[in-house]
């Protein structure tokens, strides 16, 4: 109870700042659940195409969005110290530099498409999910544009209005699904596919709200004038890659040991990769509000960086992994108690209902881990202390997670829960050397 009262006020900053983020990520998620829920509607095998299709996109996708998340760090600190042509020249830079991604990216995983036959899924899955994954690859252009947008304002310390834009745009990609998956108010009925237009559409509107905010409030229509030609420099560029390469490199270890799990699923069968899939969307949907309070953190740690006021920074920190701690402890219990019911959700097939709600047991395993990597991971990336925890993730996740995965499921035998079983062992080694890593680089920080 004394801590309680130590770091209450701290407790009521991080969450007034993580609340929007937190309901943006639960909105992000929860368009995830309702794209299950609503192709899981179809049958088992047009949710394991969505599955897969979303697989191969995700590895590029969480790449370029982790490069991208470098601007708020930067412009965090300058922000605070009233550099305010300097935080404009990030997000001009930001704005070219980050369009120019999303083309790249674009081009690379519409290329990845004569290859998806080739990673030991079943031929019918494949041939459902190409149409769905071409759709999702033309929405990673307007994705980054709309990146640049809010990660700068994430780094101002503005959170509400990214809130608003990816609800209101989420609620669009939800009509759309309805629309389009089941050919309702007769709209074409193209099921998985749908649901991939839907996404498109959604992530189009994104950077239009944004630049209709932009354009109509003063207070950040103001950094437009700064916009010169001569603020195009590669300084911003290079400083931009610097920070984002390590953070993409580290989301898209951790993203790779999910993403390649998923695939590994795919040699079990049909109903594994069914079962996965909901596993997986209801694990994100709980993470969704640590990453939310991991990204209010970033901001936080990097506005008292800027100010070099480190003991504030301490306690912002200790804050922060106190209340992933409460919030894991409720999700843990939550998916053991009510895992079965949660499944039932997404598909009506007894077999898949079976195998996920025992793979439920597992994502309840590793909350504790999961919650405390992401905060130290924003804790670290709020202070630009990026380099390290690219090695880290490298070793949990590709080193360890991975291979202990592939052991426990087809050498022990263990099918699908043995790939989880990877989860908890590099979920758990990440959070461990994340907190070393923080410890032995600034001191006593988790004990002030």
């Amino acid at each position: 109870m004394n801590i309680f009262y130590k770091y209450k006020d701290q407790y009521k900053k991080s969450l007034r700042l993580a609340a929007p983020v937190m309901l943006s990520q639960v909105g992000i998620a929860s368009v995830q659940l309702f794209d299950n829920a609503m192709v899981g509607k179809l049958g088992a095998l047009p949710l394991a195409a969505v599955s897969f299709g979303g697989t191969i996109f995700f590895l590029v996708f969480i790449f370029v969005t982790g490069i991208s998340m470098a601007l708020t760090p930067l412009v965090g600190e300058q922000y605070v110290q009233g550099k305010f042509r300097v935080v404009a020249s990030y997000f001009q830079n930001s704005l070219v530099l980050y369009t120019i991604i999303g083309i790249l990216a674009f081009m690379l995983q519409y290329a990845l498409i004569p290859f998806m036959y080739y990673l030991g899924q079943p031929a019918e899955v494949v041939d459902m999910a190409i149409p769905y994954y071409k759709y999702i690859v033309w929405s990673i252009i307007p994705h980054m544009v709309f990146l640049s947008f809010k990660q700068f304002l994430e780094g101002i310390g503005n959170t509400t209005v990214n809130m608003v834009i990816i609800i209101s745009t989420n609620l669009i990609n939800i009509f759309f699904n309805w629309l389009l998956i089941y050919g309702n108010w007769g709209g074409p009925k193209m099921d998985a596919a749908g649901a991939g237009l839907a996404t498109l559409i959604s992530r189009i509107c994104a950077p239009i709200f944004a630049i209709t905010y932009f354009m109509y409030k003063e207070r950040v229509r103001r950094y437009f004038r700064y916009f010169k030609r001569e603020n195009f420099k590669w300084y911003y560029n290079i400083s931009l890659l610097k920070v984002g390469a390590p953070i993409a490199s580290q989301m898209l270890m951790e993203g790779s040991a999910f993403a390649l799990t998923s695939i590994m699923v795919g040699w079990i069968g049909t109903v594994a990769i069914a079962a996965n899939q909901i596993a997986l969307a209801i694990s994100n949907f709980a993470f969704m509000v640590v990453l939310g309070l991991s990204v209010a953190t970033t901001i936080r740690i990097s506005h008292e960086y800027g100010r070099k006021d480190f003991k504030e920074l301490k306690k912002v920190a200790n804050a922060s992994w106190h209340l992933s701690l409460a919030w894991n402890t409720f999700t843990a219990l939550m998916f053991i108690i009510f895992r079965t019911h949660m499944a039932r959700i997404f598909n009506s097939d007894p077999e898949v209902i079976r195998l996920a709600s025992h793979l439920m047991l597992f994502v309840a395993a590793f909350q504790f881990s999961d919650g405390l990597q992401s905060i130290f991971v924003g804790i670290l990336r709020g202070i630009q202390d990026v380099n390290k925890v690219m090695v880290i993730a490298f070793f949990s996740y590709i080193v360890i997670n991975l291979p202990v995965g592939y052991l426990c499921a087809f050498i022990f035998g263990w099918g699908a829960s043995g790939l989880w079983v990877g989860f908890i062992f590099g979920l758990s080694i990440a959070s461990i050397l994340l907190i070393i890593r923080f410890t032995n680089k600034y001191g006593c920080l988790v004990r002030a």
